[in-house]
């Protein structure tokens, strides 16, 4: 089989293991930078071009799509989905779990287990947003930020205020969240491939830090999770239709309440704290699934 990992650094752990693990079995393997593809999208003959050639031939593509590149990185997806390439994770889930009130819409809708979170526009709405949310600590979450970035921790009610006007005023669409105070700074990072947690760690963030990030110095151990949890983890990857899904999970006194769901997950830190060989379950999904056109959308949407 031949297959594609959209990456820009061939080097990161990530992009590495995949491509260790895709040798292993058998397989060629290789990165494209997807900000260097380009496409001719032509009727009943798409292509994608590749520093002047063209690629052709693959069976699967692999997204490692950073945030800040989703747009085009997802269009390029898209391509290779309209060439009839089998995408490991479509480019419609990433997008719609990218949007971070899109997906938290989505979950509560399906009924999924959620912190309760308010979104608003206008300044003059705060005073009964926060009261909606109820609390005496709320959680600001700027819509485009990840890994940690842009998120706030308001520890009382003038301070929401204050945060949240001065994100409004900078025109930013901001979530406000109750604040899960019994979690402790720590969460649970459930990896779903193909319908199945596979591995779990628990990230704890360090003294003081309420972002249990791992890029933010967190850490991160094995963990046993719930029926609950696991049952929880798999839908909510599931409602966002990703095959690969890095669910980050929350154990409140009501229950786990999913805070994210992840649509390129690290594998460094779930590999090192639990041993396991993600890169390869990775793989045995894509030869489980990878047959032409396997897509629910085909490219469209």
């Amino acid at each position: 089989m031949k297959i594609v990992i959209l990456s820009r650094n061939a080097k990161l752990y990530s992009t590495r293991r995949l491509m260790e693990a895709a040798k292993q079995h058998g397989h060629e393997v290789e990165v494209l930078d997807h900000l260097r593809c380009y496409m001719n999208i032509t009727s009943m003959k798409p292509s994608i071009h590749y520093k002047s050639r063209k690629i052709e031939g693959i069976d699967a593509v692999i997204p490692r799509i950073g945030a800040s590149v989703t747009f085009y990185g997802t269009a390029v997806l898209r391509q290779f989905e309209m060439m009839g390439v089998y995408p490991l994770n479509e480019s419609v889930a990433i997008s719609r779990s990218r949007d971070k009130l899109r997906s938290v819409q989505l979950l509560a809708r399906k009924g999924i287990g959620l912190p309760v979170t308010g979104f608003a526009r206008s300044p003059d709405d705060i005073d009964d947003l926060l009261n909606s949310v109820g609390g005496n600590a709320f959680v600001i979450k700027l819509l485009e930020g990840t890994q940690g970035i842009g998120v706030v921790l308001a520890e009382n009610r003038k301070a929401a205020e204050s945060v949240i006007e001065a994100f409004l005023g900078l025109n930013a669409n901001i979530l406000v969240q109750e604040f899960i105070k019994e979690a402790g700074g720590a969460d649970i990072r459930c990896f779903v491939v193909d319908g199945k947690v596979v591995a779990a760690m628990k990230r704890q963030g360090k003294e003081g830090e309420f972002r249990s990030n791992l890029h933010r110095g967190g850490s991160a151990e094995l963990v046993r999770i719930t029926p609950e949890e696991r049952s929880t983890a798999v839908r909510a990857a599931n409602i966002m239709g990703l095959n690969v899904a890095g669910v980050d999970l929350l154990r409140s006194n009501h229950g786990p309440v999913v805070m994210e769901v992840n649509s390129s997950p690290g594998l460094e830190g779930i590999e090192k704290a639990t041993g396991k060989d993600v890169a390869s379950l990775i793989i045995k999904c894509i030869e489980k699934h990878a047959t032409k056109a396997n897509t629910k959308t085909r490219g469209q949407g």
